[in-house]
């Protein structure tokens, strides 16, 4: 087949499939080639098909069913097919009015206030949300992607599984111009629209007040299964402060080599459970609410009181929507702020907005909470 070199790999798949749709005649409901075909047939990556059919779904020439393949939509404009993916409008002329939430889980006080303030913003302007979530799941969230663009979200608000597999999906998104907005987490070296708190000052507001407490064995714990980008300036940050302190940093003391634990029960054979009996360091800084719950919860076990024998300090409040009957220190990352902020960009974006220009890149400055669960260093 020939083929013109100047265009885009993606907009010939897209002319071939236009051609055999009116060529073959096929109807609403046919399958078009599947995805690994098109990849052999062109010799292009898998991410050039899905772009390419994400383009095809967007002008609703094409219905995408996870697990499935691709198929004829049901309801096709016959003008479709001489358009090209660029002259396609947005589609607030046939509005669903959904936007579609893809969250890890919901477990903890951060997403449920997350959740909120996005639900907030889009009631207030006339939408609804679809949540999905993923488990921790890449697949889940590539199915989850698909899923809601299929049944007509008009964009996507997605915290993502983690940045060191890049989900094609997104990369599709982006390549296509489907509106969405990435949340905590971003992929580096992908210009996407993305909002989170500020990690790095959060640790260094939570340094500065152990150190102002005299504590000088400062441990930073996260149990996240992949050293990811949120994870890594938020260690960033605590490197920093302890440099402007003169102090030096003890690898020891940066804790992130552990699974979640499952159950309190199982705690005596956890390898935080005897770094903390061991009284290794005399304050700890979570990187989330749950795990800082679980510190606390051996720091008793060990018999350790908090906080006379050990502080916690931990990035969000775990134990309270209300903030008043919290007993947690906290780094305060304005939660519900962050999704009505989330959701308000992401409908700019859609609506093509004036204040709109390149990719957004919003960091909301945390604030430390001082509560019950820091004190003076026992040693001091």
């Amino acid at each position: 087949m020939s083929t013109n070199d100047r265009i885009p790999l993606y907009q010939q798949i897209q002319d071939y499939i236009r051609k055999i749709i009116n060529s073959e005649n096929l109807k609403p409901g046919d399958r078009i080639p599947t995805e690994k075909e098109l990849m052999d047939q062109f010799n292009v990556s898998k991410i050039t098909v899905v772009n390419a059919l994400t383009g095809l779904a967007n002008e609703k020439l094409i219905d995408r069913v996870p697990g499935k393949g691709s198929f004829v939509a049901e309801e096709t404009d016959s003008s479709s097919t001489a358009l090209s993916e660029s002259s396609v409008p947005r589609r607030r002329g046939h509005s669903t009015g959904m936007i579609g939430v893809i969250m890890p889980s919901i477990h903890d006080y951060f997403a449920i206030r997350l959740i909120e303030g996005i639900e907030q913003t889009l009631n207030q302007e006339g939408y609804r949300s679809m949540i999905m979530l993923t488990d921790g799941k890449i697949e889940k969230e590539k199915d989850a992607i698909k899923e809601l663009k299929a049944i007509g979200a008009e964009g996507l608000l997605i915290f993502p599984v983690d940045e060191e597999n890049y989900n094609e999906e997104i990369l599709g998104m982006k390549l296509s111009g489907f509106p969405f907005l990435l949340i905590d987490r971003y992929l580096p070296g992908v210009e996407t629209h993305f909002i989170a708190a500020d990690g790095n000052l959060g640790t260094k507001l939570a340094v500065e007040h152990l150190w102002e407490l005299g504590h000088r064995d400062i441990a930073i714990c996260s149990d996240s299964p992949l050293q990811t980008v949120t994870v890594q300036e938020r260690i960033d940050g605590y490197i920093e402060a302890l440099k402007d302190k003169g102090a030096l940093i003890n690898p020891a003391h940066m804790i992130t080599d552990f699974k979640p634990l499952p159950v309190l029960k199982d705690a005596e054979v956890h390898p935080l459970y005897r770094y903390i009996r061991n009284k290794m360091a005399t304050a700890y800084i979570s990187l989330n609410g749950r795990l800082g719950v679980q510190i606390y919860q051996m720091a008793k076990q060990a018999g350790l009181r908090i906080p006379e024998d050990v502080s916690i300090v931990s990035f969000d409040d775990p134990t309270s929507v209300v903030e008043e009957f919290s007993i947690f220190t906290h780094v305060k990352q304005f939660e519900k702020d962050m999704g009505n902020q989330a959701a308000s960009q992401l409908l700019e974006v859609i609506r093509g907005g004036p204040a709109v220009t390149g990719f957004s890149k919003i960091l909301i400055q945390p604030e430390l909470v001082i509560r019950q669960t820091s004190g003076t260093c026992p040693l001091s």
